[in-house]
């Protein structure tokens, strides 16, 4: 079964349909890419979903070990570079809740961030850089 439909809009924008659940939303091509940065880009989603995974990842195995990453929050940072145009590092800091994790949690939050799908997806040469901030 298909994942998503995309649809060109025009303008370098593009809408993209999840098809199970029927949601969507726009992309747009970026501001030094000749679009109006009016939405997600491409690789600003390719960004985005290198944050989402692991977040996602560490829910799953603290819920498989008892404990809560509830309230956690990220910021992503992509970096671009050239010749050939491709995103060179992806930052992703994560905002742990004052929970007092243990050493055992934190090493399962922190391996969770090296396993997720996305993170396994991506070209080598793509630097990951995670903060964890307890």
């Amino acid at each position: 079964m298909e994942t998503s439909t995309l649809e060109y809009l025009g303008d370098l924008q593009l809408k993209a349909t999840h098809v199970k659940s029927g949601q969507s939303f726009v992309t747009d091509a970026p501001v030094d890419n000749k679009g109006k940065g009016s939405a997600f880009s491409p690789t600003d989603l390719m960004a985005t979903s290198l944050g989402l995974c692991m977040i996602t990842i560490m829910g799953i195995a603290a819920n498989n070990s008892g404990f809560s990453i509830d309230g956690t929050k990220a910021r992503v940072t992509k970096i671009m570079a050239a010749d050939p145009r491709r995103v060179c590092e992806v930052i992703v800091e994560l905002d742990f809740p004052a929970n007092n994790y243990s050493v055992k949690e934190k090493q399962i939050i922190r391996q969770c961030a090296k396993i997720c799908p996305v993170s396994q997806s991506l070209h080598p040469d793509l630097k990951q850089t995670v903060i964890f901030n307890f």
